[in-house]
């Protein structure tokens, strides 16, 4: 969802099959590098911390960083969350209100990161709120999210994974879900988050009135 980086669990319902050795071992150094740029940026800033800086003290080539993360924005905004998102969505029954779904998984997913205390969600707000560029590569990448909704979506109702009400209806769940994030770190974090989203979903049911 682009906006998180805690790594979900496979346990969760209606998640994926556990990780091979292999894939563990590269979650494991997705999740050094990541957690080496936060230290960086927290002691010297966001524009001070390099890709070099990062690697280093990941134990890792800068090739390796790049490999995994195309942009250094990327390393802050990147998470695992969308394939588990993707599963806990087809498992919802198939006659519920497709934003309801959402809502729920969202709500679930939230309370989950807010609980968990390992502040990298609020480092990842806080980013979002500070700078620009972190903001702008959010948007970007919440097209893979947008993309992987959309088929479900689609296969959830018989419709064409290009069907434009599908579209609009993804763009506005997640535009508001990224107004959410960007109001919770433009305030200091402060507030209750989930019901923040479920705030959001109230306003998208309710068509959008004032």
């Amino acid at each position: 969802m682009a906006a998180t980086s805690r790594t979900p669990s496979s346990t969760a319902p209606g998640a994926p099959p556990p990780m091979g050795l292999r894939e563990r071992k590269k979650l494991k150094t997705r999740v050094a590098i990541r957690q080496a740029a936060y230290r960086l940026i927290e002691e010297q800033g966001y524009e001070a911390t390099t890709i070099e800086q990062i690697a280093e003290a990941a134990e890792v080539s800068p090739s390796t960083v790049f490999r995994y993360f195309a942009a250094k924005e990327d390393i802050v905004l990147s998470d695992e969350y969308d394939p588990l998102m993707e599963a806990l969505l087809r498992s919802r029954p198939a006659d519920e209100p497709p934003l309801e779904s959402l809502r729920l998984i969202v709500h679930e997913a939230l309370t989950s990161f807010v609980t968990a205390e390992d502040g990298e969600l609020r480092r990842c707000t806080r980013l979002m709120a500070e700078v620009p560029a972190v903001r702008a590569r959010m948007t970007e990448t919440m097209s893979d999210t947008a993309r992987m909704l959309t088929r479900v979506l689609a296969d959830r109702s018989g419709r064409s994974a290009d069907d434009l009400r599908i579209r609009v209806f993804v763009a506005a769940v997640l535009g508001a879900l990224r107004e959410v994030a960007l109001y919770w770190g433009e305030h200091g974090q402060e507030g209750d988050l989930p019901a923040m989203a479920d705030g959001a979903f109230d306003a998208l049911a309710g068509g959008l009135r004032l």
